[in-house]
């Protein structure tokens, strides 16, 4: 059987290949390395839009989807019968978790503010706000949930989850109660997959719970967000957002957003950092030694998770 990985360096990261399994790369869907026949395990590109998606219909022996991303949402739904999809659940908690711990500080210390002013020689010295005492409201209870919960707790701040259903033993909301826990809000974290039911959660409602002066953090999918609401509330200036990701994506010149002092942006980097490959490869040839001998594969996608 092949196996069709997305990065040369990943042959090296891979592990132990299992005997009569070839290893291709393909890191453009465009151009394929030999015949599709016989692929039965593919990893796509990180971050493979939809375009990548048709190429899976295209492999007539396809049995697995192994993703280099904890987001699935481009996949789902659009795979043949019988293909099993599995996300990176684990490979990208530590890189966002530090990207949203980053977001909130460079915010509140008003970081892009002294950048500015950098840019244009200009010693100009304010007093800023602070993370120590704030309250911090995470929605989306998961890997990467609970990394920023971790690395968040040190800072001196009131920590709540939010799942998508209550866990009362373990101290969890569930999104029926966002609002009620948003008006108490400093911070507003949203981690949560792209799902049917999470596809313009943050909408004009949400934002008007957010408190004044509090922060929206989304380093989630682009359209869990609703940008015509996001523009409108962050247009008053009475809330702040920081943003990795955006709808559309990417941002295009003239946008809003860009021109917004109290928005800041980054081009959907959060899991974009050194150490995302071998993490990343470190898991595919899991579970590629995993599917060859005929065991469970972990980090499958059921009902968009």
């Amino acid at each position: 059987m092949k196996a069709w990985i997305a990065h040369e360096q990943g042959r090296a990261l891979l592990g132990e290949i299992p005997d009569g399994v070839t290893i291709e790369v393909v890191d453009d869907p465009g151009r394929l390395p030999s015949d599709p026949a016989g692929v039965q395990f593919w990893a796509p590109p990180f971050l493979a839009q939809g375009n990548a998606v048709p190429l899976a219909a295209a492999l007539p022996d396809l049995r697995v989807v192994q993703l280099l991303t904890a987001g699935a949402d481009v996949w789902i739904d659009r795979l043949p019968a019988g293909v099993a999809l599995c996300d990176a659940r684990g490979v990208h908690d530590s890189s966002t978790a530090e990207w949203a711990v980053t977001a909130i500080l460079s915010h509140l210390r008003a970081f892009p503010r002294f950048a500015r002013a950098q840019a244009r020689d200009g010693w100009e010295p304010v007093v800023t706000d602070e993370l120590a005492g704030k309250r911090v409201l995470i929605v989306g209870a998961g890997a990467i949930g609970t990394a920023i919960q971790r690395r968040l707790a040190p800072f001196e701040v009131t920590l709540t989850l939010v799942a998508r259903t209550a866990r009362p033993g373990e101290g969890v909301y569930g999104v029926a109660d966002l609002p009620a826990l948003l008006p108490a809000a400093d911070v507003v974290v949203v981690i949560v997959p792209l799902t049917e039911h999470t596809r313009g959660m943050i909408d004009a409602r949400f934002l008007a719970a957010m408190p004044d002066g509090s922060l929206l953090v989304n380093a989630a999918r682009g359209p869990v967000a609703d940008t015509a609401a996001l523009v409108a509330e962050l247009a008053t200036g009475r809330i702040g957002a920081a943003l990795d990701v955006t709808d559309p994506e990417p941002l295009p010149a003239g946008h809003p957003l860009w021109q917004l002092p109290n928005v800041l942006l980054t081009p959907h980097v959060a899991g974009s950092v050194y150490g995302l490959l071998p993490r990343a490869y470190r898991l595919v040839g899991q579970q590629l030694r995993r599917f060859v001998a005929g065991e469970p594969l972990v980090n499958l996608v059921v009902d968009g998770y």
